[in-house]
């Protein structure tokens, strides 16, 4: 992680049974502290908290689960995901990212209790209930394997059993960790995607569209299979032909039949973040877009423009995969009728969807879904 300048531990972690699992950046000192209230002091100070933020690791100790519900949202249809929550906030610069808001401060927090997690873990397996569980909630899921190679020992993990599949999701290409591994089709590494346009002006220190199509092929020539998240997606002029050739490019690199699913959600952001993204992406244009409060009080697209949006993808995504597992990320009935053509007609309709397209792709015959 280069662009760590300070790192700091919890003093009670502080000693070589922990730092040995752990390959810190060369010259940067590491600090003892007692707690992290005086890390987020320095951070509160700066001038751009959430750039200071992305160049401070904190390791510390997750004094809460790890494993944990997704919290969606009651006003529009959820997946039912499962969080598995290992680092909180990322070294990459999203303008979008709603983790600049989240944490008070935001920090780069590596969380190093790794009896508890694999305590959890044990306890989530014997429950043998069927579950999607992802790193990629607080976190890029794979920034942090130079540092512990998280994301491969939970591969390891979870490839020795049978009732969870493991997202990692990721903008990254870091996946020279996971060749080699027995990972047994447990583990979907998935990809948030968007246009070259979007990338260029509003995901600063990710990778490019095509390198992260690449890093996907050579995911899936390692028996991985795979998953895709076209979201933010964002209306600007020319969307529809950049997004067009993404969806066109995305099936020269990958097979349909190994995608587990691929979802979509259009740019929605609390109104908090605005003022944060106009100042520090001063050349985004994201924030000026025509837009209304929601459901959930988050700032989105007209309905009519998001219905168009997911509408037209759909058709081009169906048109190379007909088969694909293909959802709407927090939107509710209407728009995912009058976008795919129908909607999860009950609670908890669109986790079992979810559910038997993983147990299907990742092969885990004889694995009962519930409902």
């Amino acid at each position: 992680m280069k662009s760590v300048t300070h790192i700091y531990i919890e003093r009670e972690l502080n000693h070589p049974r922990i730092l040995d699992t752990l390959t810190l950046p060369a010259g940067v000192p590491l600090i003892p502290v007692d707690d992290a209230h005086s890390v987020f002091a320095r951070i509160n100070a700066a001038s751009d908290p959430v750039a200071a933020g992305k160049s401070t690791l904190l390791i510390a100790r997750n004094r809460g689960r790890f494993i944990r519900p997704c919290p969606g949202t009651r006003e529009y249809t959820c997946c039912g995901y499962t969080i598995l929550n290992v680092a909180n906030f990322c070294s990459m610069d999203c303008a979008y990212c709603i983790l600049q808001t989240y944490f008070h401060p935001p920090v780069l927090q590596l969380y190093v209790n790794f009896e508890d997690l694999e305590s959890e873990l044990d306890h989530a397996f014997d429950l043998r209930e069927f579950r999607r569980i992802g790193t990629g909630e607080f976190s890029d899921s794979l920034i942090w394997e130079d540092i512990c190679g998280i994301s491969a020992r939970l591969v390891e993990r979870f490839a020795g059993q049978a009732h969870a599949v493991l997202e990692l999701k990721t903008k990254s290409t870091r996946v020279q960790t996971l060749a080699g591994l027995k990972h047994n089709r447990r583990t979907i590494v998935s990809w948030s995607l968007n246009s070259p346009a979007v990338i260029r002006t509003n995901e600063r220190g990710t990778a490019s569209l095509t390198a992260r199509l690449e890093a996907a092929r050579q995911c899936e020539r390692w028996g991985y299979p795979l998953a895709f998240h076209l979201d933010p997606l964002v209306l600007y002029d020319g969307w529809g032909e950049d997004y067009r050739r993404l969806v066109q490019r995305l099936f020269q690199y990958v097979s349909p039949q190994n995608i587990a699913w691929i979802s979509m959600g259009s740019l929605r952001y609390m109104p908090s973040l605005e003022p944060v993204m106009v100042k520090r992406f001063p050349k985004s244009t994201i924030a000026y877009g025509e837009m209304i409060t929601g459901l959930d009080g988050k700032r989105r697209y007209f309905k009519p423009l998001r219905i168009e949006l997911y509408r037209r993808l759909g058709e081009w995504l169906r048109h190379y995969a007909p088969d694909l597992c293909l959802y709407l990320c927090m939107e509710d009935t209407e728009v995912w009728t009058r976008s795919l053509g129908a909607a999860p007609k009950a609670e908890g309709d669109l986790a079992r969807m979810l559910d038997n397209s993983a147990v299907r792709v990742c092969g885990l015959s004889g694995v009962g879904v519930s409902g």
